[in-house]
C-alpha cells in the first residue's frame, strides 16, 4: 500500500510491510534483464522483490521520510545478516533479540533512518514488521476481536489449509458465524478504519460501504485460496509467517536480492514530483501500489499521462484499487493499452486479497 496523503504528520509509519503480493506483482511486470524500474516505497519490500528479477535499476519513492527509514533498514537488514536474522528482525519468527540485530543494521543507515529507528526500541524489539499504523490496527483485530469470534483451535485450523472442499467445509460450518460477520463489519467499517487503520483520506474518492466488500474478500482468501500459502493472511491472524513468506523474504531470494542491492536508490519525494523531473523514456516498468486510491479521477488522468511520457513503449504499469476504481481514462486511449485479461487472471491467484481490482497497462507511444 501507498503511504498515501501527504497532509499526514511526516514521521508517522503508515505501513511497515508492503500489502501488494509481490509474486503477482512480478507477474503483473514481467521486468526484463536491464530494464529501470519505478516503485512506490511503502515498506520497501515490493522494491527489493524486483531485484531478483535482474533490473539494471530500481528506482524507489515515497513523499514519507518514516516510509523510506523502513526501506532503510530493510536494505541494512540485507547488508548485514543472515537470512533467518531478517526473519526475526522483521518479526517473522521469534526472537529475543532483536535489539542486538538492530544494532549490527544500524551503521549502514544514513543519520536521518537511525534517528528515526533510535527513538522507536519498542517498535524494533516487536519486529520492525509490526510498526506501522495499518499492523497495529490489525494487531488490534487479531489480539481482541479475532478470538472473541472463534477459539484458537478453529483459527489455528483454517490457517493449516488443506483441500479445497475442506475449506469450504471450516468456513460454513465453524467460521461464517453471526458474531464473525458483525465483528468484521464494524472493525472494518469506514468509520473504525479511517480512524485507526488507514487515513482518513484513503475515502476521500470511495462512494459506499466497505467493510461488506471486504468481508466478500475475506471468504475468498479463506476458501478459494490456501490459507497455508498466504503469507498476508497468517500475519493478519497470527502476528508472524507460519508456513509462508512473500516473496522478498523468501530464502533463495535472499543471496540475489543482496547481491543487486547497489541497483537501488531511493527519494524522499511524491510521485508527480518525480515525473516532473524524470526523462522521457526513461523507465520501463512501474509498481504504482495503489497511489491513485488517494487521487480524483482528474489527477489519476494526469499522472497516467506523465508516467506514459516517462515510460518506453512496451513498458508496463501496474497498480491496485481497494476501494476508488481507477483505470486508463478514453482519452489515454492511444497511449495506454489495458491488459485486462492478464490482469483479471492474476488478481484471482492474489494472495492481498483485500484489493478489489489490478490494473496492468502497457505503454504505447
Amino acid at each position: 500500500m501507498a503511504s498515501g496523503d501527504p497532509r499526514g504528520k511526516a514521521d508517522a509509519l503508515r505501513y511497515a510491510q508492503c500489502w501488494e503480493d509481490a509474486d503477482v506483482l512480478l507477474a503483473a511486470l514481467d521486468v526484463r534483464p536491464g530494464d529501470t524500474c519505478l516503485a512506490i516505497g511503502s515498506a520497501g519490500d515490493n522494491a527489493l522483490a524486483l531485484l531478483a528479477a535482474d533490473p539494471g535499476r530500481v528506482v524507489v519513492i515515497d513523499r514519507s521520510p518514516a516510509q523510506i527509514a523502513c526501506l532503510e533498514l530493510r536494505v541494512a537488514a540485507y547488508r548485514c545478516l543472515a537470512h533467518g536474522e531478517l526473519l526475526e528482525l522483521v518479526g517473522s519468527v521469534p526472537s529475543t533479540r532483536r535489539a542486538a540485530l538492530y544494532g549490527r543494521c544500524r551503521p549502514a543507515l544514513s543519520a536521518s533512518a537511525r534517528g528515526f529507528w533510535d527513538a522507536r526500541p519498542g517498535a524494533v524489539a516487536a519486529g520492525v514488521g509490526s510498526a506501522g499504523r495499518f499492523e497495529r490496527y490489525l494487531a488490534l483485530f487479531r489480539e481482541h476481536v479475532l478470538p472473541a469470534v472463534h477459539p484458537q483451535r478453529v483459527v489455528r485450523a483454517m490457517l493449516q489449509g488443506g483441500p479445497r472442499e475442506a475449506r469450504d467445509h471450516l468456513y460454513a460450518q465453524a467460521w461464517n458465524t453471526w458474531r464473525w460477520r458483525l465483528a468484521f463489519r464494524v472493525f472494518f467499517s469506514r468509520a473504525v478504519m479511517g480512524s485507526l487503520g488507514r487515513d482518513r483520506s484513503t475515502f476521500a474518492h470511495v462512494r459506499g460501504e466497505v467493510a461488506e466488500r471486504l468481508l466478500a474478500r475475506t471468504q475468498r482468501a479463506l476458501t478459494e485460496l490456501d490459507p497455508a500459502d498466504n503469507p498476508y493472511l497468517q500475519w493478519i491472524c497470527s502476528g508472524r509467517h507460519l508456513t509462508a513468506l512473500p516473496y522478498a523474504l523468501r530464502p533463495e531470494r535472499f543471496d540475489v536480492i543482496r547481491g543487486r542491492l547497489d541497483r537501488l536508490e531511493w527519494h524522499c519525494c511524491s510521485l508527480d514530483d518525480w515525473l516532473a523531473r524524470a526523462r522521457a523514456g526513461s523507465l520501463q516498468r512501474c509498481n504504482l501500489s495503489d497511489v491513485f486510491e488517494y487521487q480524483s479521477p482528474a489527477e489519476h488522468a494526469s499522472t497516467l499521462a506523465s508516467l506514459a511520457d516517462a515510460v518506453t513503449p512496451g513498458g508496463r504499469l501496474v497498480y491496485w484499487n481497494l476501494f476508488a476504481q481507477r483505470r486508463r481514462p478514453p482519452s489515454l486511449g492511444a497511449r495506454l493499452r489495458p491488459l485486462a485479461d492478464l490482469a483479471r487472471d492474476l488478481l484471482r491467484r492474489d494472495r492481498a486479497f483485500f484489493y478489489g481490482d489490478l490494473v496492468v497497462e502497457e505503454v504505447l507511444a
